[in-house]
């Protein structure tokens, strides 16, 4: 069955290393097909048109279309983690080579795609009924940038 909805990405002309390095990056992945130009289109022929790649079961698609067009924090891709060592190993991978932290477990990859690595702890301890502990939480995490979940149990703690 085809997925009725599916990221497209625009890219300058890295969409397939993006596509690549997207797959090393999340264990559940699978580059699916690459497309190339044909002969008129806009771009050289038999350069990469279109990469398509599934990560974590989820199909994407990756356009090379030129540097018209780039990244906005407006679009992010939430990663949720159930470790610290699990939100280390995303936010390590995804600010590799030329990525930027961010605040709040916010981060920009080095193709200027912003992700949001968070740990079910985070969501968790916010949705708390004791609100002046939510509170807390919220506080603490406003400092980070990358989220630190002990520091999190500390601040609902007091």
């Amino acid at each position: 069955m085809m997925q009725k909805i599916k990221p497209f990405l625009w890219f300058d002309t890295q969409a397939e290393e993006a596509a690549k390095f997207y797959c090393s990056v999340f264990k559940n992945s699978k580059m699916l097909d690459v497309q190339r130009y044909p002969e008129g289109a806009p771009a050289p022929a038999g350069s990469v048109m279109v990469a398509s790649f599934e990560l974590e079961g989820i199909p994407f698609v990756a356009l090379n279309a030129g540097p018209q067009l780039k990244f906005t924090e407006a679009i992010s891709f939430v990663v949720t983690t159930e470790s610290q060592e699990e939100t280390d190993y995303y936010w390590n991978k995804l600010t590799a080579d030329g990525g930027q932290e961010s605040q709040c477990g916010w981060l920009k990859d080095k193709f200027g795609l912003s992700w949001q690595i968070t740990p079910r702890a985070l969501m968790d301890l916010l949705s708390s009924p004791d609100r002046q502990k939510a509170a807390r939480v919220m506080q603490s995490m406003m400092t980070m940038r990358k989220i630190n979940i002990a520091e999190l149990e500390r601040a609902a703690k007091g």
